[in-house]
């Protein structure tokens, strides 16, 4: 335990956040302070049989027995919420815009970790969009709540690089490390009155908004590289994916190689058996050695052209 994990005292923590990344920052708060109350969001219902799953956050929530609220709107629970005696709020993923009388009620305000090097990046995809768009680094920065979308000072920053061999899953796992290890930093500063607080520059804003089925789709007009971005930015939830005769196949990794062919976007260029590749703008090609048809497990390039799919992928043919 560092000296300055040892100097911090336990703090009375409402905690909001709701995926993985979420529980990582929870799991670290409770090493080290008392988390009074969990919000987090509703359950899913999915699949055919409509199973209950819960989130990341409500798990670890449950082998803690702290008390967990899951409001649609947290304005739902904003009365019983202010009626608890707790010190800050802490939000990490959380998936909702918070009230500024919540924000401005406990001693220590709210403070949000948030996975980007803000200003850059605000926003519900932050991580997802700087692999999206070939980002060679992000991080993490820990920041006061404001009434504006992640627009609150800073008060502390930190980068790690983005490597071409990372996708969203490894990226997520790492900057929750990362934060997990900030957030403790940062409560001993505001604890302590030991802040270097910085206001974010409007200027340099840019905004990472949530996913949708859109960004799902491959466009093979752009380049390999571009294509190799996407796939890694979207693995593995949701997954990026392209149609052929109009049935959606999901890729989750991808390769960009080098194969000398003249064909406009979109056309399967070569076929071997273990793998296929697709050509993209710029006379650029990505390979897949994985692929997902719909209603069915991953499987290897090599398993699906022993089966139907070797009636699919043929070569020339057109992919959407």
């Amino acid at each position: 335990m560092s000296d300055i994990q040892k100097e911090c005292d336990r703090l009375k923590i409402v905690f909001m956040g709701t995926p993985e990344f979420g529980a990582t920052i929870l799991s670290k708060l409770l090493k080290f302070h008392e988390v009074v109350l969990v919000v987090t969001q509703p359950d899913k219902v999915v699949g055919r049989k409509k199973e209950i799953v819960f989130s990341p956050v409500k798990k670890l929530a449950l082998q803690n027995d702290i008390n967990i609220l899951q409001p649609y709107k947290i304005k739902e629970v904003e009365e019983e919420i202010l009626k608890l005696d707790f010190d800050i709020i802490v939000t990490a993923a959380f998936g909702q815009f918070v009230s500024m009388r919540l924000i401005n009620y406990p001693k220590y305000k709210a403070i949000n970790v948030h996975g980007s090097l803000l200003p850059k990046y605000r926003g519900g995809a932050p991580i997802q969009r700087s692999i999206m768009n070939g980002e060679e680094e992000t991080g993490i920065t820990i920041i006061y709540m404001a009434k504006k979308m992640d627009a609150g000072d800073m008060l502390s920053k930190r980068s790690i690089p983005i490597l071409e061999t990372d996708d969203a899953d490894s990226m997520f796992e790492k900057l929750a490390s990362l934060g997990s290890e900030m957030i403790i930093e940062a409560l001993n500063d505001i604890e302590n009155n030991n802040l270097n607080i910085i206001a974010q520059d409007e200027n340099e804003a840019t905004f990472a908004y949530n996913l949708t089925k859109e960004d799902e789709l491959i466009d093979f007009s752009k380049t390999s590289k571009d294509v190799f971005n996407q796939i890694r930015g979207l693995s593995s939830n949701p997954g990026a994916y392209f149609k052929i005769d109009n049935n959606i196949y999901k890729v989750y990794s991808s390769k960009i190689i080098n194969f000398d062919h003249k064909e406009e976007p979109g056309v399967i260029v070569f076929i071997t058996k273990t793998s296929f590749a697709v050509s993209c703008g710029g006379f650029s090609t990505i390979c897949f050695d994985q692929i997902k048809p719909e209603g069915k497990k991953l499987m290897n390039v090599s398993d699906f052209l022993n089966g139907k799919g070797r009636n699919i992928i043929t070569l020339n043919r057109r992919v959407l």
